[in-house]
């Protein structure tokens, strides 16, 4: 990483393959986060879990029946 002075503050120029991912990040999405609670948070994440146990237990269902 170049380091440049800026009016006499320092500053690291972007490295362009964070800058690549960037592109394509919904920063909607992560500020719609950070404004729920770490309990909300908490919530998601367990109907996250939930769901996908499902999918797993519908995958398995649909495997078997073949």
């Amino acid at each position: 990483m170049k380091h440049s002075q800026d009016q006499g503050k320092s500053r690291i120029d972007p490295d362009p393959v964070i800058e690549a991912y960037k592109k394509h990040i919904d920063g909607t999405l992560i500020r719609e986060n950070l404004r729920l609670t770490v309990d909300q948070r908490f919530q998601q994440l367990m109907e996250l879990q939930r769901f996908a146990e499902e999918l797993q237990k519908a995958g398995r269902k649909a495997r078997q029946k073949q």
